[in-house]
């Protein structure tokens, strides 16, 4: 059937719809090739609209390897081409049947490219995807309509769980973590537990870790007020520290500094970002609304150690006297480039460095 999707500045862009139900939802895109099934898996798009800018998704199916999380979290997807006949050997349905089987509106068909340029130059915004009659009074009810704040309370584990391993013990805090970051660490072979996203420090430090990781995770960071005095209350424990993703904003803002909303965010498997100590540059896999404010580092004992190098954001900061340090992308891909991974081996290394006498 015939859908559309209406932003919040009453821009309209007609597409087929999957399915009849409405959602609601910030719409942001994605610019990586591949990796469909990794976003609608990865709860940071917990409440978000997600518009895939290349043209043709879906050619290789679904599969559970890809999977990142226990369920999809995106509130719609958008397309420009959804495909019907996928081939690959790993495939065990097509994408069009999983959004159906998860209850995920998509629009198809669908001009992706003047999608992504009005939200580069407006700025992201609030949607709705609904039949293509929905008429302007239920479009305005739903658009006024308040977005769900407790975004990272929808997507933590409800409980504690333990990944064994013969390495160090990490305390894992839950904010929505994808699959592969504890896959990554499973494969250095941390002993992990992993704990909800509300748990206090003493909870934590009474299961004795060796060092503490801080996840990736959806919404604003200063929404999560519980977590930032969390993170400080683990900082004045002085032990070892990495944190990813909104992990890394939560700790910027337990040190004291301060986070901003990006106008359009960083989303996809090809920013560029350089490691200011090894003067390289890596290509990144990328999903985040906010940033770290650089001038709110001044005088927190704070280093940046990576940036941007498209709009030179602030990417990876480090305490100068304290074992802790974060980036803001994904070192462990899922999808894109695994040029990263040598941040857990740096963890690690931080760890058997300055862990306590547990490591």
């Amino acid at each position: 059937m015939r859908g559309k999707l209406v932003l919040d500045d009453h821009s309209v862009f007609y597409g087929e719809l999957l399915g009849e139900a409405k959602t609601v939802g910030e719409v942001v895109f994605n610019t990586g090739m591949t990796g469909y099934q990794e976003v609608l898996t990865d709860p940071s798009y917990c409440g978000q609209i997600v518009v895939m800018t290349y043209p043709l998704i879906g050619n290789y199916g679904v599969a559970p390897v890809f999977e990142q999380a226990r369920r999809p979290y995106v509130r719609g997807f958008i397309m420009s081409e959804l495909c019907q006949e996928p081939s690959n050997w790993q495939s065990s349905n097509t994408l069009a049947h999983y959004l159906t089987a998860s209850g995920i509106p998509c629009l198809f068909g669908v001009d992706t490219r003047a999608i992504t340029r009005r939200i580069r130059s407006k700025g992201t915004m609030k949607g709705v995807i609904a039949p293509a009659e929905t008429g302007e009074d239920e479009i305005s009810r739903l658009l006024t309509q308040e977005t769900p704040s407790a975004l990272v309370e929808e997507v933590t584990t409800p409980s504690v769980y333990k990944i064994p391993g013969s390495g160090p013990h990490v305390v894992v805090m839950d904010f929505g973590i994808k699959q592969n970051i504890l896959n990554s660490m499973v494969r250095l072979g941390l002993n992990l537990t992993v704990v909800p996203a509300q748990t206090p420090a003493q909870d934590i430090l009474a299961l004795q870790p060796d060092a503490i990781f801080l996840s990736n995770g959806p919404g604003d960071p200063k929404a999560v007020g519980y977590a930032i005095n969390t993170v400080k209350e683990l900082v004045a424990a002085k032990l070892p520290i990495f944190g990813i993703c909104l992990g890394h904003q939560l700790l910027a803002l337990a040190l004291g500094a301060d986070t901003y909303k990006l106008k359009f965010g960083h989303r996809g498997a090809n920013h560029p970002v350089k490691d200011l100590a090894k003067g390289r540059v890596y290509i990144t896999s990328q999903n985040h609304g906010y940033a770290v404010d650089e001038k709110s580092l001044e005088g927190k004992n704070l280093l940046v150690t990576h940036r941007a190098v498209n709009d030179r954001t602030v990417e990876g900061i480090r305490h100068t006297k304290l074992p802790i340090f974060s980036v803001q992308y994904h070192p462990e891909a899922a999808p894109g480039p695994d040029d990263n991974t040598y941040l857990f081996d740096e963890f690690i290394a931080m760890i058997r460095k300055g862990g306590s006498g547990n490591a």
